[in-house]
């Protein structure tokens, strides 16, 4: 059922303003059950709440729907981002050796290609600059000129795999820092639309609860179910 809400008010998630969405303060299962139990509370003020202006519709109708959104939206960011962790940890674990494959792949072409100025002066260029993207791009660039110029290599008995490796490599890492640095970044469209699912639900209990707190300010024994317990 989640689902189904949250692909329901998508398109209106999408089209709100990320700047105008805003992070929870509260834990999005409690922000949730809150609302869920809340929209059980007011069926018994149905007539009293609307009496005083509460848009039944836009706001207790749909106050299940976009918690089911929301609820859903937590789920999709959750999933995602500890998917970005797990790759900043992979990340950290496989980087260290991919330096160290790439720096004795650029040896090995120092030594093989001592006699050609020419191609010497090319495995300097690929040398310069520095991090993680930059050693990325050097196991490509490695495996283009050693591939471009295997006469050399082929007079050292050079292992030629080691070049289809550096290119699956650059490949599989070029992937895992890509969501390693969305993790760290930590700006990616399902926390977007997660922000944007709670502040939609959050519209909803605002109203609602603004509504029944001043309706029943003088019944406590209705007034307690238009505050939030976690907040109390």
């Amino acid at each position: 059922m989640s689902k189904q809400n949250y692909d329901t008010k998508l398109s209106l998630l999408e089209s709100m303003l990320s700047e105008n969405a805003l992070p929870p303060r509260t834990p999005i299962d409690v922000v949730v059950q809150e609302a869920e139990n809340l929209y059980v509370w007011i069926q018994e003020d149905k007539e009293a709440l609307t009496n005083i202006g509460l848009d039944w519709d836009t706001y207790a109708e749909d106050l299940p729907i976009r918690a089911g959104a929301c609820r859903y939206a937590q789920g999709v960011w959750m999933k995602e981002r500890y998917d970005r962790e797990d790759a900043v940890k992979v990340w950290n674990a496989k980087s260290p050796d991919a330096y160290t494959f790439r720096n004795d792949l650029l040896a090995d072409l120092r030594f093989a290609f001592r006699k050609r100025s020419d191609l010497i002066a090319r495995v300097r260029a690929i040398a310069d600059g520095s991090g993680d993207a930059d050693m990325i791009q050097d196991l490509v660039d490695i495996s283009v000129l050693a591939k471009a110029n295997t006469a050399e290599l082929t007079t050292i008995n050079y292992d030629m795999t080691r070049f289809d490796q550096a290119e699956q490599q650059a490949d599989e890492l070029a992937e895992l820092l890509g969501k390693a640095n969305g993790a760290i970044l930590d700006n990616s469209k399902a926390k977007d639309i997660r922000d944007k699912a709670y502040t939609h639900l959050k519209e909803a209990i605002d109203e609602i609860r603004d509504t029944g707190k001043h309706l029943f300010r003088k019944h406590p024994e209705r007034y307690q179910g238009y505050i939030s317990r976690y907040n109390r």
